[in-house]
């Protein structure tokens, strides 16, 4: 995830363009590190997690300035293209969903607005990269740049799940978490169709394009 928030600065710093990128989708990433993260201000963990709490969060909000503020990069920002309300269709339905799943698994006597925050930030994250995938299926062609963002970004999840199942053979105590596996799985599948032309595009060498919907 690092590396692709790295790229992303990258390409707006050196194309000065925020053609084809999602501001929506990087406000919900910095919603998902800032409630998952409040810990930093109640429990230390290591030097090493802090800085990377942090830096996500810090760095998610420095991409979010540069394009909706940032001159010329604003200025390149599609807002007509980068239009699915994730307030609405995002946000608000993970809290709901995170709060009944929280009373559910505590109930009210058990309850703890940390873990709650910290449920609520693992449903957004499964579908805070949908307003960056409408979006690219708008523009249809996709920079080499924002191409390889976005393929690290799923990557990293991925990558998580073989961390999963390696943990849960591997370490006795491990604990499972379902609703971690859920989520997991969801974010990867809505990679799915983008990986798919992403390979494709790689093998071909030639412009890496979505398809319509029309096919």
């Amino acid at each position: 995830h690092v590396f692709s928030i790295i790229v992303l600065i990258l390409r707006l710093r050196v194309a000065k363009n925020a053609s084809g990128i999602s501001v929506r989708t990087h406000e919900l990433f910095l919603v998902v590190f800032v409630t998952r993260y409040l810990d930093l201000f109640t429990t230390y963990y290591s030097l090493y997690n802090s800085c990377m709490k942090v830096l996500y969060i810090c760095t998610t909000a420095a991409i979010i300035y540069m394009i909706r503020f940032s001159e010329p990069i604003c200025s390149t920002y599609d807002k007509a293209q980068d239009t699915f309300l994730h307030w609405k269709f995002a946000v608000a339905p993970c809290a709901v969903i995170a709060l009944i799943t929280h009373l559910i698994g505590s109930g009210f006597s058990r309850f703890d607005f940390m873990e709650l925050l910290w449920t609520f930030s693992i449903y957004l994250e499964s579908i805070a990269i949908l307003p960056q995938l409408i979006v690219l299926q708008r523009y249809r062609e996709v920079e080499n740049l924002t191409g390889n963002y976005i393929f690290f970004m799923g990557a990293y999840r991925a990558f998580y799940i073989l961390n999963w199942i390696y943990r849960s053979y591997h370490e006795p105590m491990y604990q499972h978490h379902f609703v971690v596996y859920f989520c997991g799985v969801l974010q990867t599948v809505l990679y799915a169709d983008f990986f798919y032309y992403y390979f494709k595009s790689k093998q071909k060498g030639g412009k890496f394009t979505l398809p319509t919907s029309r096919g």
